[in-house]
């Protein structure tokens, strides 16, 4: 067996496993082959594929201990890594984030299309009526959110509050919604199941991808997810990633958010506070994350039917926390700024939000660049003189009580 191909948490994974089970124990690895090798579903003799995967040259499959060993031995073998498990990124905590100056100038998201990779998303929500244009499965059934995350996700980054007179209003309440169902009912799902949404969505020809999830520890960023996603950020897609609810500990930016160009989101407070919560850098590699902070805490978005994620107020809407309700702020806002300058890259994106942002006076990583400013940046994006600085937010007036907290995101 060449070690040297095989990821550390596989080969720990593999020494766990006794020669008596080695024929039979199945491990889902992802296999990387090397540039311009072909790939089919048979991956060895008796081994098939469950993913094969076209923007990197990968395929994702579960197999014995003696076929990995056998795999990593072969000349057209690159890298081998666990497919491990990618759960959603909650927590707690509450807040809101405004942008009435980028709707006031005219942009909503019209027309831009965002794709939720999640646990999917409820069709039938009020918030979502005719803007949800496709979805599918990547583990069993339809794309119907059975868990609550993937709804709530959706509704931050792109909800119309329909259901609440506007109340509860997301980012660009006018994108077109397209959702990749990769977590299941309890929020859980694996590496190559969201390679597999973050591909659809590609194929989709959406404008910005989010990812309210990741696994657990530090990442290099050299993962299989990671390179997904760097490598739908080369197609023009602007990628936004959770980094992570495994803070206040340095080095707990995990995979995708130690991906190199996704843009990684921490959470702040009311009080642009970064959350206790909210993941630090540096990567295992040594680079700064996250790149950026928004709101994550007491976040109130739709709820989806049936389900009680969050801290439910109706039935229409709940509360929650975390990095994953901090990321759709930023994707809802990348959606704005791509309809105030079509041509941008997602670099110049990237580049508006992170050099307008207000610095928090922490380390950078702790709070990246610092917390967005949604009309700074629509100024940067748009070549515009910076409007003045905003004043600093009041601290939150009754500490412990969840509702002194919760101040309708988008509200006017």
């Amino acid at each position: 067996m060449d070690e040297s191909k095989i990821a550390d948490n596989l080969l720990v994974k593999l020494r766990q496993i006794t020669a008596a089970e080695e024929d039979t124990a199945p491990v889902p690895v992802i296999v990387r082959y090397r540039q311009g090798v072909a790939r089919t579903r048979t991956v060895r003799l008796g081994v098939q594929a469950t993913h094969v995967f076209n923007l990197t040259p990968t395929v994702a499959a579960t197999m014995s201990r003696r076929d990995i060993a056998g795999l990593s031995d072969e000349s057209n073998v690159e890298y081998i890594w666990l497919d491990e498990e990618i759960h959603t990124c909650l927590d707690r905590s509450v807040p809101a984030i405004s942008v009435p100056a980028v709707w006031n100038a005219g942009y909503r998201g019209t027309g831009i299309k965002v794709a939720v990779v999640d646990t999917g998303i409820d069709r039938t929500h009020p918030d979502f009526a005719g803007r949800i244009v496709d979805g599918a499965s990547f583990v069993g059934g339809d794309y119907q959110d059975d868990n609550g995350h993937g709804t709530h996700v959706a509704s931050i980054c792109a909800g119309s509050g329909a259901a609440q007179e506007g109340t509860y209003r997301g980012v660009a309440p006018e994108a077109r919604l397209y959702a990749a169902k990769v977590l299941d009912s309890g929020g859980s799902g694996s590496m190559s199941g969201v390679m597999a949404g973050v591909e659809w969505a590609v194929d989709q020809g959406v404008q910005v991808i989010n990812l309210s999830l990741g696994g657990s520890g530090s990442s290099d960023g050299q993962d299989a997810l990671s390179l997904t996603c760097n490598a739908a950020v080369s197609r023009g897609i602007v990628v936004c990633v959770a980094a992570g609810n495994e803070g206040p500990l340095a080095r707990t930016v995990g995979s995708p958010g130690a991906a190199v160009d996704v843009i990684t989101v921490g959470a702040v407070d009311r009080a642009d506070r970064v959350a206790s919560f909210s993941s630090r850098g540096p990567t295992r590699d040594g680079r700064t994350k996250p790149d950026i902070c928004f709101p994550g805490v007491g976040i109130v978005a739709a709820r989806a039917a049936g389900t009680t994620m969050g801290s439910p107020m109706g039935s229409h809407y709940t509360a929650s926390d975390g990095t994953s309700m901090a990321t759709p702020h930023a994707s809802g806002l990348a959606a704005l700024l791509i309809q105030a300058r079509l041509s941008s890259s997602p670099a110049q994106i990237k580049q508006a939000l992170t050099e307008t942002a207000l610095d928090l006076g922490v380390d950078a990583n702790t709070q990246g660049a610092g917390r967005a400013r949604a009309e700074h940046a629509l100024a940067a994006i748009r070549g515009d003189t910076p409007p003045p600085d905003e004043p600093t937010p009041p601290p939150p007036t009754t500490p412990g009580c969840l509702l002194a907290f919760l101040m309708p995101f988008m509200n006017h």
